[in-house]
Order: structure tokens, then C-alpha cells, then sequence
């Protein structure tokens, strides 16, 4: 997930340190989830990468990888599904909830530093620099904010750090992002969430891993959309209970990113709120969500010690008018709703209450 209300420009931006072996580490975790590794596919080094209109230049695969916080748990899950989690010198990115159940133990086992974060709900720049990473990973452009507190890009490649932001998010807290980088921001989807890991994959020198892991997930999105293609569509609602500081008027956190979106879409829902985009949804009123007909209601759990039931018992008190409420018809989501490998998984548990699976 992106979120700062929870809570990527020079050319030549350094060079990324090197590991010693050119192996790729061994999966650990939810590797048999994601499939078995198939013949091996090399990155040849020198690697240039452009990146948010920065050029990057690894000479060997990063070896000491610090990932910041963002609200967002894409990138250590995707570092984890590529069986890159050695690389990693420290993470700031944790949820209470998976929709990968057998991701969390993972996450929680990646070394966190010792890191604080600041006001800003991120490392701070002196932390950042004092860790002397190879490698910076944040999940949105504004993680290199000066105003905010965090170390720029400019800073970290001017001591030979690389720093990088997946592309899909370019344009997010990027004052100066350009039509192409709005335009893929905008347009997010799972595909952006493949996309990552398939461009970790090449800098990394696992592209081998990253297109098996693709490959599985993909043949799982498309058996979804093959299943409940031609079925009679409803209105599904992914709501966030604790992340109710994103909405104005205080009511759980309506999701209607692009990525969000298309996970219901995929499942054989439609999303009432999809046309007015995030911006849109931070603004709906307890009058405009009575309104509306809601047929199938997915609890979104981020925090720990949320539960799905309880937080769609509140809910349907609420707006006991919805037909999900008369009907009790309700499930969970975590992190499947924003950017990262989670995606199939919110999928396939939306395709199942929308469809009585």
C-alpha cells in the first residue's frame, strides 16, 4: 500500500555496491507458494536502469538494501517472494494483517536496524545516511522529501547511494513528474504490481525467480477472471476501519486506487467508487455511502488485533440499509488491495464471497 496520510532529479545517481557471489540466495518462506525457480537467467553487469527520470548504474546486485516505511509492505513482500531477504540490511515496513498468511512470519523475520521513524512516519535522512545502505527502496517519491525530514536522491547518490522507487509510483510525491509517470500512476493495476517484481528481478540478478513467481500468480489472476466471466456482477466495497484518518467525514477508508479497483474488477465486481478515483473516495460522506448499494462488503485489516467480524458487525449497524448488511455478506482483505505480490490472493477471496464459492 501507498499512503502518506497514514503516515521519486539527477542523471548518474551513483553506483550500488556489490554482493560477492553472483548465486541467487535461497527462497525462504512463502516460496512454495510462488512456485519453483526455472532454468537460470543472468543480468549482465554493468546494469544501467532508469528510474523516475534518474539513471541508475549497479555494477553488482545490491548487496545492503535499506527499505523505508511508506505505509506499505509491497516491497519487503516482494524482496521475500523473490528470495532476495540477505539483501536487506533493514525494513521500516510491517502490517498487522496479510492476505498471504504465509508471508508474516517472513516480514517480521527481516532485520528492522534498529530503525526509528519520525513525525513523518518514515526514516529519517541522519538514520538513512548513518546505515550507509548500497541500496534505498521506497515505495513512493515522497519518501526522498527534504521538507519531510528524509534523505533526497541527490544526498544519497552524492555519497554513492542508489535509490530506487517502483515505477508505477513515479509520480507520486514527485512535484515534477512527468505526463508519462502521471499517466502510469494513474492507471495502476495489478500488472504494476508484476511489474515491480519483474525490474527487482533484473537489477537483482533473479529474473529467473521473477518470472516464475509472475508466471504462478498470473495463471492464478487468470482463473479467477475465467470463472466468474459472464456472472452477474455486484457492487463490492473495500473499506479500511483503521484508516479512517484518510476520509474526511471519519468513516473507514473506501479503496478506489487503480490497483484496488482492479482486484475487484478481476474478482467480478465493480467498485461504486472506482470513477472518482483515491482523491474521490477520501471525500465520501456517511450520506453518500448510505446511499449506495453495497452488495458485498470486504473488511480491510491493517492494524494488529483487527477482526474481520467485528469490524463488519460495526460497519453493517452503520448502514444496515446495504444489502451486504441484510445479508451478512461480507469478507477480508489486507494488503491484496494496494501495489505488491498480495494482489491474486484479495482476488480470489473477493471472487468467492461475490460468487458464493
Amino acid at each position: 500500500m501507498t499512503g502518506a496520510a497514514l503516515c521519486l532529479v539527477i542523471g548518474g545517481c551513483g553506483t550500488g555496491s556489490a554482493i560477492g557471489s553472483g548465486g541467487e540466495p535461497a527462497a525462504v518462506g512463502a516460496v512454495s507458494t510462488y512456485g519453483v525457480t526455472p532454468a537460470e537467467k543472468t543480468t549482465a553487469y554493468p546494469l544501467t536502469v532508469r528510474n523516475c527520470g534518474q539513471t541508475l548504474r549497479f555494477d553488482k546486485a545490491p548487496s545492503r538494501v535499506l527499505i523505508l516505511n511508506g505505509a506499505s509492505v509491497a516491497e519487503v513482500e516482494s524482496f521475500i517472494v523473490l528470495g532476495l531477504q540477505d539483501r536487506i540490511a533493514a525494513s521500516a515496513q510491517s502490517y498487522g494483517a496479510y492476505d498471504d498468511p504465509s508471508i508474516a512470519a517472513a516480514v517480521a523475520a527481516v532485520p528492522t536496524g534498529g530503525l526509528t521513524t519520525n513525525g513523518n512516519f518514515d526514516v529519517p535522512r541522519e538514520q538513512v545516511l548513518a546505515m550507509k545502505p548500497d541500496l534505498v527502496v521506497s515505495t513512493w517519491s515522497g519518501g526522498f522529501d527534504a521538507k519531510s525530514g528524509f534523505a533526497t536522491r541527490q544526498e544519497l547518490a552524492a555519497v554513492g547511494i542508489a535509490s530506487w522507487v517502483p515505477p508505477a509510483n513515479c509520480a507520486y510525491g514527485k512535484p515534477d513528474a512527468t505526463d508519462a509517470e502521471k499517466a502510469a500512476y494513474a492507471g495502476q493495476s495489478i500488472e504494476s504490481s508484476f511489474e515491480m517484481l519483474t525490474e527487482l528481478g533484473r537489477i537483482f540478478d533473479v529474473s529467473a525467480k521473477a518470472e516464475q513467481v509472475v508466471s504462478s500468480l498470473r495463471a492464478r489472476l487468470n482463473a479467477v477472471r475465467a470463472r466468474v466471466a459472464g456472472k452477474p456482477k455486484k457492487n463490492v466495497l473495500i473499506a479500511y476501519p483503521g484508516m479512517s484518518m484518510m476520509n474526511a467525514a471519519g468513516v473507514p477508508a473506501v479503496m478506489a486506487n487503480g490497483v484496488a479497483n482492479d482486484v475487484i474488477a478481476s474478482a467480478g465486481g465493480v467498485n461504486p467508487f472506482a470513477a472518482g478515483g483515491q482523491e474521490g473516495a477520501n471525500q465520501l460522506s456517511r450520506e453518500q455511502l448510505a446511499v449506495t448499494n453495497v452488495d458485498i462488503l470486504a473488511v480491510g485489516l491493517f492494524a494488529v488485533g483487527e477482526k474481520a467480524d467485528e469490524e463488519a458487525t460495526k460497519i453493517f449497524a452503520a448502514f444496515p440499509q446495504w444489502p451486504a448488511a441484510t445479508a451478512k455478506a461480507y469478507t477480508y482483505v489486507a494488503d491484496g488491495a494496494y501495489l505488491g505480490p498480495a494482489n491474486v490472493f484479495a482476488v480470489e477471496k473477493i471472487a468467492a464471497a461475490v460468487h458464493r464459492e
